[in-house]
């Protein structure tokens, strides 16, 4: 999962109020800047609240933007060590802030890329900073953890609107697929799948969807979990032939996976 560079990150004064950054090159409204892509760039580039009169970064910014993407990356991996020691070097250089609305922030982060792979926890580690969140931060919060009655989604990421809008305007019989389809970034679709799976919202064209995503981007772990979806799926529909097609594929990604993850 590419971010933006760090040098090209326009950022926030840590002494001015806290506001959603965008790279210095503007990008249209329906592009990047509104795909999970952005929105865990942006939890990022808040770390990076460098002056512009400081055109160098505290360390601590540095380091702690270069462990985020880190641990999004080997985490979408399926390397679960690598991944827990970035994100607590992530912490680590945060900490020495004492700001916990960045804290707030990083966990944000890493409750998103864990939905992605179906890891469903509520966002826990987030859960106790949540009274140093900003309002866009919480009702993302609500988003992710499939909280949905009363969700002010004006103030989600643009895609993520789409989705919370469809789902309400459809009956819960409706087969037709959801908004994911529209959401070009792939770690947004699967954070987006993962949040219509928390809300029970979720279509079999959706998951399907989710699972192609994960395939193409060689990401090991979302892909073993949506795999797990497919396969369910096709046990309860007594469907043996795609279940043993399904099976096949989860012994295949295992085959490659970490021996000490």
């Amino acid at each position: 999962m590419e971010s933006s560079s760090v040098k090209r990150l326009k950022v926030m004064n840590p002494n001015q109020s806290d506001k959603k950054m965008t790279s210095t090159k503007r990008t249209h409204p329906s592009q990047h800047q509104t795909s999970a892509s952005h929105w865990i760039t942006l939890l990022s580039a808040l770390l990076l609240s460098a002056c512009a009169s400081k055109p160098v970064p505290p360390d601590w910014q540095t380091n702690a933007f270069a462990a985020l993407k880190d641990f999004s990356a080997a985490y979408l991996k399926g390397n679960t060590r690598l991944a827990d020691f970035e994100f607590a070097r992530a912490k680590s250089e945060i900490a020495s802030t004492g700001r916990a609305d960045l804290l707030a922030r990083a966990e944000l982060t890493r409750c998103a890329v864990r939905l992605a792979s179906l890891e469903l926890d509520q966002c826990a580690g987030y859960q106790t900073l949540a009274a140093e969140a900003s309002p866009d931060e919480q009702a993302y919060a609500a988003f992710l953890t499939g909280q949905w009655r009363d969700l002010d989604v004006a103030r989600l990421p643009v895609p993520y609107r789409a989705i919370v809008l469809t789902a309400a305007a459809k009956q819960p019989s409706d087969p037709q697929p959801s908004a994911l389809a529209a959401i070009e970034d792939p770690l947004s679709r699967l954070i987006a799948a993962g949040a219509l799976l928390q809300s029970s919202r979720l279509t079999g064209a959706d998951i399907a969807r989710a699972t192609d995503t994960a395939s193409s981007q060689g990401w090991r772990r979302p892909l073993l979990a949506w795999l797990g979806v497919q396969l369910k799926r096709a046990g309860d529909a007594q469907d043996p032939q795609s279940a043993s097609r399904i099976q096949r594929r989860i012994d295949l990604v295992l085959q490659g996976a970490p021996k000490n993850p």
